[in-house]
């Protein structure tokens, strides 16, 4: 049997199969599910390939360069589907810089960076990005700063020495960004939170038992949860040296305020934040309060409004790293099918949050002819 008869056996309908249109638009998000054979050039490419369209008729479609190469067909030479991917080469190259950037004293400079990914500076910088999320100097500072809490920990160290043993070439560079990395002076977070003062309370509304903790700057923990008392050990255990008061009257209000946005989406939720966690969780996180009330946007989505692209795994990882639950609305990230994928506060939870926003949108949307006192009384709408 020839190549062209075999390129006829199974593609009857290859324009009516869905991964056609991934050859057609040519995505590279398709590279490597699959592979694709042209009858009457004896080639296969990946779906991204950039040569002219093939007629579907003479399409057929592997799962492996090995199909394919069983099959008779050899690899184009323009998209070269037998050896790593273009975007496969670019991770692994910036893999090796991360490896570079966590093992160096010193943050070597953007220019020494792109010349050992043999790249120009500008379109290294915008790999690096599109593969991580971050700039080479934010990943620099996040990576240094894990190295400081790691050094903070050491018994006997004392702050200086763990600030210059992580690269940073300052103590000034480093106290300018240590409230953010840390949410707290560098001796503080040494002695565990010692001197550090939060209020909190433990409250019930209907997803169950919710616990909320200020500290000076803002709110800095929302919990959900069924045991109360596993909430504030959560609390503890986050800052074991940290002085924890109970909430008086005014902290009350704040709470009041948290359990009303969980059962009223629509009121918001117009508090101070006190928001810690590395740059690109902070980035992620800042996404996620920008979707709105009663959307909802996929895993890949939130990767591509960051610009990472190829973060989705990281997204979901940040997702379960966040603290303040509803105020940064973790809830709203679903799967690519739009299916419920994984909560920190458990998947039902999230059901119920979505339900609840879905049908506040779904009573503002009502016609205007709608009993007037009776619009006012509806969901998420005060009384």
């Amino acid at each position: 049997m020839t190549i062209a008869s075999r390129g006829h056996s199974n593609n009857a309908a290859a324009g009516e199969d869905p991964r056609w249109t991934a050859i057609a638009r040519r995505d590279p998000r398709a590279d490597g599910t699959f592979f694709y054979s042209v009858a009457t050039t004896g080639v296969y490419c990946r779906p991204s390939c950039g040569a002219r369209r093939a007629n579907p008729r003479n399409v057929r479609f592997h799962s492996t360069v090995a199909d394919a190469e069983r099959a008779g067909f050899r690899p184009c030479l323009r998209c070269r589907p037998d050896q790593p991917s273009l975007a496969e080469r670019q991770a692994a190259t910036i893999a090796r810089i991360c490896r570079t950037l966590g093992r160096a004293d010193r943050t070597p400079s953007l220019a020494t960076l792109a010349r050992s990914a043999d790249l120009s500076p500008s379109r290294f910088h915008r790999v690096f990005r599109a593969v991580t999320g971050v700039t080479p100097r934010a990943y620099a500072a996040a990576h240094r700063a894990k190295r400081v809490r790691s050094e903070l920990e050491k018994k006997g160290k004392t702050v200086t020495d763990a600030i210059y043993d992580a690269g940073f070439s300052s103590g000034g560079r480093f106290y300018e960004v240590s409230d953010q990395l840390l949410g707290m002076t560098p001796t503080r977070y040494r002695d565990g939170g010692a001197g550090t003062e939060m209020r909190f309370a433990v409250g019930e509304c209907s997803l169950g038992s919710i616990l909320v903790a200020q500290s000076a700057k803002g709110v800095c923990a929302i919990f959900l949860g069924d045991d109360p008392n596993a909430l504030v050990q959560e609390l503890q255990d986050r800052f074991p040296r940290a002085t924890l008061r109970g909430g008086d009257a005014s902290f009350e209000r704040t709470v009041a305020k948290v359990i009303g946005c969980v059962e009223q989406p629509g009121l918001g939720l117009d508090l101070p934040l006190d928001v810690r966690g590395t740059a690109f969780q902070q980035r992620v996180w800042q996404a996620l309060r920008e979707i709105p009330l009663g959307s909802t946007a996929s895993y890949a989505e939130i990767a591509t409004r960051i610009g990472a692209p190829t973060g989705s795994r990281a997204v979901a990882q940040a997702c379960g790293a966040n603290p303040l639950a509803v105020a940064i609305p973790c809830h709203r990230v679903v799967r690519s099918d739009g299916s419920l994928s994984g909560y920190r506060w458990g998947v039902e939870r999230k059901r119920r949050l979505l339900e609840n926003e879905r049908a506040l949108m779904a009573w503002d949307r009502r016609p205007a002819a709608v009993d007037p006192l009776r619009r006012r009384q509806g969901p998420g709408r005060r009384r």
